[in-house]
């Protein structure tokens, strides 16, 4: 073990005692839950079932979401499944989609004893960690009792690449302790490899497989006869500077589009109300969700501020621009689901997050790449006038994610000889 590796376990043991205060000033900020915060301790708060664990944890709502397929398939083999995230929006949506069999429970902060509690308690079989939380304790402590340690749907970015190369006993370190890494991509693969991940595959991207996001019928139906047959188009998962990109958008289409809807549906809900400011700024007239404000023929810039429906709105527009992408930063948000439902992807240039799954839609010409507001509005502009032209990239963009899929099958094949030494060594 590394000095830094041992540093950093001494230092969060030494700062256990914190915890609490710790915990006391992210839930005043509204990350985290008050009634489930002994979670984050390691106190489970359910009672282990009898029988094969297993324990797959995920950052945050699209890690946890990507999870999904592998927790069917491993509650169709006899497992319950524990799945962590350490956020409260993930906590809320997966306790609507997990599969009977499966729950949910914080993650214990990366303190040594808050993750023995937590292991004593479920003793899990079988441990799937999602992407790259390479938490150091974690690694080291479900590593030192023996059960089988995997990383899937493993990425590592060319960024977060050549930081981790200044750190290589580190990094190496904490890979050694994997049994199996499974990526996502051959470019992933050979980062982790290089970084020292033993027994790497790749397995694919398993958000190709994950179910489109469910919808409430009765108001997919409301919402759909309130729009009509406007031209509508959705901005989704924007961040900040996004919001205002949209607008600009919107305001140059009106004369030739004058009843548009433009729908923005912002990554973080709390900032509706900022947002409507700046718009309604512009002279534009906005609706919020958030305060009941119906879509009426008089509103053009709708602002749904609401967690979990989504997928809703994905089911509306059949032109989205996917957010995160305009500015400096890495970045880019998950473009398969509107894809696999059937829309029109446009999005801006920085898509590190994503970039393998932007490549393959763009290449399929399903997406398109804006780089700005005036690029955007001709985009848009010519596929409300073309339906035909518009109905072929929706196409083109669901087709793409189609023959993406089968991460969950290949995962679980490179997992099959982990599945069956627990079946010799059952009792």
């Amino acid at each position: 073990m590394p000095m830094a590796y041992r540093a950093y376990r001494l230092g969060t043991s030494l700062l256990a005692p914190l915890a609490p205060a710790l915990l006391g000033w992210r839930r005043r900020r509204g990350k985290e839950d008050a009634q489930r915060a002994d979670e984050r301790l390691g106190y489970a708060s359910l009672n282990r079932p009898a029988g094969r664990i297993a324990w797959l944890h995920g950052a945050s709502v699209g890690e946890g979401l990507a999870l999904l397929p592998l927790v069917g398939k491993l509650v169709g083999r006899g497992f319950s499944v524990v799945v962590t995230t350490g956020t409260v929006a993930s906590a809320r949506i997966l306790a609507e989609r997990l599969p009977a069999g499966a729950m949910h429970q914080f993650v214990p902060l990366d303190v040594p004893v808050f993750l023995r509690r937590f292991l004593d308690h479920w003793q899990p079989d079988l441990v799937l960690i999602a992407e790259s939380e390479l938490w150091p304790n974690m690694l080291e402590d479900v590593s030192s009792r023996g059960i089988p340690l995997a990383l899937v749907n493993a990425r590592l970015s060319e960024r977060s690449f050549a930081r981790w190369q200044k750190f290589p006993t580190l990094i190496g370190a904490l890979l050694s302790r994997l049994d199996l890494c499974l990526a996502q991509s051959q470019d992933d693969g050979s980062r982790l490899h290089l970084l020292g991940a033993p027994r790497v595959q790749v397995a694919g991207n398993l958000k190709y497989d994950v179910p489109a996001p469910p919808v409430d019928p009765t108001l997919h139906a409301e919402l759909s006869a309130a729009i009509g047959s406007r031209p509508v188009w959705l901005a989704a998962s924007t961040h900040a500077g996004e919001d205002e990109f949209a607008a600009q958008v919107h305001a140059s289409l009106l004369p030739a589009f004058p009843d548009l809807l433009t729908i923005v549906v912002p990554r973080h809900a709390p900032r509706g109300p900022q947002i409507a400011q700046a718009v309604q700024a512009m002279g534009l007239r906005t609706a919020l969700r958030s305060r009941g404000n119906p879509i009426t023929p008089e509103v053009g810039f709708y602002i749904a501020d609401t967690m979990g429906e989504l997928g809703i709105f994905y089911r509306l527009a059949n032109v989205v621009f996917v957010g995160k992408s305009i500015g400096p930063a890495e970045g880019g948000q998950n473009p398969i689901e509107p894809a696999k439902l059937g829309a029109a992807v446009l999005h801006g240039p920085n898509v590190g997050n994503f970039a393998d799954v932007y490549r393959e839609l763009d290449a399929s010409r399903g997406a398109v790449v804006v780089g700005d507001a005036p690029t955007l509005a001709r985009a848009l502009s010519m596929l409300f006038s073309d339906p035909a032209l518009l109905r072929k990239m929706a196409r083109a963009a669901s087709d793409q994610v189609e023959t993406l899929g089968g991460a969950t099958n290949n995962i679980l094949q490179a997992l099959e000889p982990y599945f069956m030494q627990m079946q010799v060594e059952q009792p």
